[in-house]
């Protein structure tokens, strides 16, 4: 279904964030061409709704509880029919807006657009290691996007979809802190969902899916012409699915001892 086409479709870009203050400046810069910037917070502590402020009035504040229902809690609050949604450490570069600015003054034909993401990591492009075919569904009509009822890696579900040919930026790992601490949230939240899905961890997952992770990411996944970073990363990685089995391990013994 086509836009009206005798008048452009303003678009709303949505920024969930916490605590971004490193991060949020560049993200608003780079986007300052949309009609309204509306940042949903979940009570950040640092300078990050101060910094906000001196771009958009345009901010909500919300408890997180995870990443899907917050965006599906922010989405209904935008005033325009078409919503973008950009994470604070994401940029969009001008060949991309560019683009989007182009579908919304002939008329979108679709419901959503995939847009490719080049990820960063310490300042360099990763463009294998797993990281390198990376997509995400952010541009949509705001009456029809809604995420998945799941913990992590939620994605919005529509059918009428196609790829913009331009990628946004993801500089998603800012040290290694951060980086733990991220795998540490993700793995809980992955394993209550396989919990409640009835999938388990038998030892055979605690001994071989990490190793395996690793040559998958660093070895199949050519993360090895990515240098110290491919190696980082499929280490990381393995290092994640061993916490995830562990913790699905750990649920699952503290199910039975509980009935």
């Amino acid at each position: 279904m086509n836009g009206n086409n005798n008048q452009r479709q303003k678009l709303t870009v949505l920024i969930p964030c916490y605590n971004e203050e490193k991060n949020i400046e560049a993200c608003l810069q780079s986007v300052l061409w949309a009609d309204e910037i509306l940042v949903v917070d979940s009570f950040s502590t640092d300078r990050t709704l101060d910094i906000v402020r001196q771009y958009t009035d345009r901010i909500l504040q919300h408890e997180y509880i995870n990443s899907a229902s917050q965006k599906n809690w922010a989405i209904p609050q935008a005033k325009h029919d078409w919503v973008l949604i950009v994470d604070s450490d994401e940029r969009i570069p001008l060949v991309l807006s560019d683009e989007i600015k182009e579908i919304l003054r002939k008329g979108p034909d679709k419901d959503g657009y995939w847009i490719g993401r080049k990820n960063y990591l310490m300042g360099k492009q990763v463009k294998y290691s797993g990281w390198g075919r990376d997509r995400v569904l952010r541009l949509f009509r705001r009456d029809l996007g809604r995420y998945q009822e799941k913990r992590v890696h939620a994605e919005i579900k529509l059918k009428n979809t196609r790829l913009l040919m331009t990628h946004l930026e993801h500089h998603s790992i800012s040290s290694m802190t951060s980086w733990v601490a991220k795998i540490n949230r993700y793995s809980s939240w992955k394993a209550k969902d396989k919990f409640e899905k009835g999938i388990s961890a038998p030892v055979f997952h605690l001994l071989f899916r990490p190793p395996f992770r690793f040559f998958k990411d660093f070895v199949l996944r050519l993360g090895i012409l990515d240098g110290w970073r491919g190696f980082l990363i499929s280490a990381m990685s393995s290092f994640a699915e061993l916490v995830m089995a562990a913790k699905i391990t750990q649920i699952t013994l503290k199910s039975r001892q509980n009935h």
